[in-house]
């Protein structure tokens, strides 16, 4: 866990501009600060740059999907903990969710989900 004079730093990962302005800017005022990504393959880029404490990431994405993301995030950096959200796609989100984890996600959570559900995920996988 970082000290309290430096932030901790989470990469938001969504496609929807919406979902990453709105969950920003409540992690933001919970005092977070947040580096976003609109695709998989943007977030790859930035976590080689920006040193991040915690990964939340869409599965449903264009260019690079949640899956492929979390794997890759897990050879790289194996020690960040993820949080995969999904609203799901043809099937229920809950089977998403459960393969997310099976790849490496610490947390799963179906959208839509409570900004309290979320910050408290956020807070034990950066044991705060």
């Amino acid at each position: 866990m970082r000290t309290a004079s430096t932030a901790t730093t989470i990469l938001l990962i969504d496609d929807e501009i919406e979902v990453r302005a709105t969950v920003s800017r409540l992690l933001q005022r919970a005092g977070y600060e947040v580096v976003t990504a609109a695709n998989g393959a943007e977030a790859l880029s930035t976590a080689r740059f920006v040193r991040a404490d915690l990964i939340i990431t869409d599965l449903l994405m264009p260019e690079k999907e949640g899956f492929e993301t979390i794997a890759e995030l897990r050879r790289e950096f194996p020690e960040l903990p993820v949080i995969a959200v999904s609203g799901g796609g043809v099937v229920d989100p809950g089977s998403y969710l459960t393969l997310a984890q099976k790849l490496g996600a610490d947390r799963a959570l179906a959208k839509p989900f409570g900004f309290q559900e979320l910050l408290s995920a956020v807070r034990e996988l950066l044991d705060e």
